[in-house]
């Protein structure tokens, strides 16, 4: 629940609902990251892939959080670029064990980056470099690195190395949009 308030403090909302959309391709932990982060009592056991997407609404005092966890299966992106006029912060998660889809993780970002949606907007973005817990996982520096991440100069971001399953790293994000 934290997330959701700092975010939008961070955000510096007046209004009512905030709209979040979670991002990365498929198998990189987006509802896994989402679950993680709504009240215990909320949370759901068994994570399935997503087919299409999924919202969530989490109520905190003053505000109502509606996120977009969206499919990253190759044939549920092109429906991404519907919910962009309505972001109004970004959260994109890397599976930093899977080498061999970095590349397509970063054209994704680009594509997101680039649409007339997004491109002129100050969207903060969160990146979740997730799965470290991962024989294989890269470290945030270099999934940082791999995605170019550094060129993003008009956006406020930050990236956050993160094993979802046990909630680790995520305190790091929150942390991040409050300050």
């Amino acid at each position: 629940m934290g997330l959701f308030d700092k975010l939008a403090g961070w955000l510096g909302l007046k209004k009512k609902e905030v709209h979040v959309l979670c991002l990365g391709l498929d198998n990189s932990g987006k509802t896994t990251i989402i679950n993680k982060l709504k009240p215990s009592n909320a949370q759901t056991q068994d994570i399935v892939p997503t087919i299409g997407f999924n919202i969530e609404k989490f109520k905190t005092s003053s505000l109502s959080f509606t996120v977009f966890d969206m499919s990253g299966q190759g044939r549920y992106r092109n429906l991404w670029e519907h919910y962009y006029k309505e972001g109004q912060a970004i959260i994109f998660v890397i599976d930093s064990s899977d080498k061999l889809r970095m590349v397509v993780a970063k054209e994704e970002l680009d594509v997101l980056l680039n649409h007339p949606d997004i491109k002129h907007r100050r969207l903060p973005i969160l990146f979740f470099a997730n799965k470290m817990d991962l024989r294989d996982a890269m470290s945030s520096v270099k999934v940082s690195q791999l995605l170019s991440l550094e060129n993003i100069k008009d956006k406020p971001w930050h990236i956050c190395a993160s094993d979802a399953l046990k909630g680790e790293g995520l305190q790091e994000g929150v942390d991040w949009l409050q300050g």
